[in-house]
């Protein structure tokens, strides 16, 4: 069983930036892909960005056109660590940030992952 901790939420105002971690916890594999959705109430969730394992020397990136070049998902060196770098925040920005884990790498359908974390609060004020 993978569990997800995510961390970093918080305010910003239009234009800021904040950084988003998950850490997980609970798997040896080493094929876990990971990616960030995003949710508004009312709404239905929205994939943001999503980071493969590593392939040779490298992980390989995809992202919503919403956030590309503003967002950027990282993986720490362990693997175990993914960040969101998000910059030139925007009120539309502003949504309950999930990370998830699973093995369809680079997917942006949030049913093809199998583990989810709790949440954190973005708000991005105009």
């Amino acid at each position: 069983q993978v569990q997800l901790v995510e961390s970093g939420g918080g305010f910003a105002q239009a234009g800021g930036s904040l950084r988003l971690s998950c850490t997980a916890s609970g798997t040896t594999s080493e094929r876990i892909a990971m990616a960030w959705f995003r949710q508004v109430p009312g709404m239905d969730r929205e994939f943001v960005a999503a980071i493969s394992w590593r392939i040779g020397d490298r992980y390989y990136q995809s992202y919503a056109d919403s956030v590309k070049g503003r967002f950027t998902i990282s993986r720490d060196n362990a693997g175990n660590t993914v960040y969101l770098q998000m910059i030139g925040l925007k009120p539309e920005d502003t949504a309950a940030y999930y990370c998830a884990a699973g093995s369809y790498s680079l997917s942006h359908l949030g049913h093809e992952y199998d583990y989810w974390g709790q949440g954190t609060q973005v708000t991005v004020s105009s």
